[in-house]
């Protein structure tokens, strides 16, 4: 059955999907894990130091290798996932799995501690593999439940709702963590792994919402093309791709200015740590910062994009972008460190949205392949998540961590141009968005 678009409960019940697992974003990949993680792991005895299964490596270092190694899985993996799901019309199932994984290893992150160094990082990539893929399918129901004309305001929705579930349970983690005294907490790890479970309980509880009301997910095998397995869907949509030459370019584009946003998304709050000494306290507060003004990004991305066109706000963003590591760079006191966070929330929430729904509109119109299409488009941010994860734990590793931020903007130049030959491709095909679903 055909799903209607913008339905407004479905809208919201998929939003809740972004509320559900942006937790896990917060207080696993942003905040309390970093935090705590850098602070068990730095010692009076090895430094910053630490041993993985006999191998040593700065603590810093082998959490962005593990994470790297936890999208290069998935970016290789997800493609024939998302083709087989689209053959079979069956992406809801999917997202249950991956939303399944993702929160139980939040939860087993309770039983982390310094003498359990490989459980904490193994079970750290096996979150992101859940975060990953359950966002990957979410992202796919995008130009199924709203029209084209509607999915900047619906993918700013989602976002937003994304940012204000995290921060409430960041609000809940925070108080454990400030006022332990409060519950008779006497471990100064406890709050921390009690915030990683609650990530966990949180992500399933939540997400029932959009797995109780979304449809399936696709409705199998296209009318008039027969084709065997998922393997073959993959190839088809491929070519597809290969022959569209806005999308093509848009996904170059997108791929290295990803580089920059997703790697300073996760290492922020590391670089915070280490180079700033701010503590968990200030951390959260920055954070909280970021997220409360990525929801206002978010929509006022949404309302330029209506104005300016998606992809002059974009370019107008990774410049923005481009500053921020520059600022990185410099920066030296924890007033410099705040101002920089409300930059980087204003302009985190915006390209992720826009990104997001830009693609959704350059898909060939009323497509059902939506969920091998996006799973190109998460390949990307995540093959561009490997690459920047990896080269700014090389660099920290030769050099230093601020050399490592301010690598970063070599990404975003490239994107930068990358958006510019998209932009002038598009004019010269007379390619408008807006035909585009």
């Amino acid at each position: 059955m055909q799903t209607i678009k913008n339905d407004k409960e479905t809208i919201r019940a998929w939003a809740m999907f972004d509320w559900s697992n942006s937790a896990y974003n917060l207080v696993i990949t942003s905040t309390i894990f970093p935090a705590y993680y850098t602070i068990i792991t730095t010692t009076e005895e090895h430094g910053d130091k630490v041993r993985f299964f006999g191998w040593e490596f700065v603590n810093t270092a082998l959490s962005n290798y593990s994470l790297s190694v936890a999208y290069l899985i998935m970016a290789l993996l997800l493609p024939f996932l998302s083709s087989s799901a689209d053959f079979h019309g069956n992406k809801k199932t999917f997202m249950k799995l991956f939303t399944y994984i993702g929160s139980f290893a939040c939860m087993l992150l309770y039983f982390f501690r310094l003498e359990s160094l490989e459980l904490g990082i193994i079970c750290s990539a096996v979150a992101a593999m859940g975060y990953i893929g359950g966002v990957m399918f979410s992202n796919s129901y995008l130009p199924e439940i709203a029209s084209v004309d509607q999915q900047d305001r619906v993918s700013a929705q989602g976002f937003a709702y994304g940012y204000i579930g995290s921060v409430l349970l960041q609000i809940i983690c925070f108080v454990f963590i400030l006022k332990p005294d409060w519950f008779g907490i006497s471990d100064s790890s406890f709050p921390a792994r009690l915030s990683f479970l609650l990530v966990g309980v949180w992500w399933i509880l939540f997400s029932q919402i959009p797995f109780a009301k979304l449809p399936k997910g696709g409705s199998g095998i296209n009318e008039g093309r027969q084709r065997k397995n998922g393997y073959q869907e993959l190839v088809y949509v491929f070519k597809q791709i290969r022959r569209m030459a806005v999308l093509k370019r848009f996904l170059i584009a997108f791929f290295f200015y990803s580089v920059g946003v997703q790697t300073i998304m996760l290492v922020a709050a590391s670089f915070g740590e280490k180079e700033l000494h701010l503590g968990t306290d200030n951390l959260i507060i920055i954070i909280l910062i970021i997220q409360i003004v990525a929801i206002a990004g978010a929509y006022l991305m949404s309302a330029l994009g209506r104005r300016m066109g998606n992809i002059g706000v974009l370019i107008l963003v990774v410049c923005i972008w481009i500053c921020i590591c520059v600022s990185a760079y410099y920066i030296s006191s924890a007033k410099q460190f705040y101002l920089l966070a409300v930059v980087v929330g204003l302009v985190m929430g915006g390209i992720q949205s826009l990104s997001r729904s830009t693609y959704s509109k350059f898909l060939p119109e009323n497509t059902r392949d939506t969920a091998s299409f996006f799973s190109f488009y998460d390949v990307t941010e995540k093959l561009a998540i490997v690459l920047g994860l990896a080269s700014f734990a090389f660099i920290e590793e030769q050099s230093n961590i601020r050399n490592s931020a301010l690598a970063l903007s070599v990404f975003f130049f490239a994107g930068l141009i990358g958006l510019i030959i998209v932009a002038r491709t598009k004019k010269s095909q007379d390619y408008t968005i807006i035909s585009e679903n």
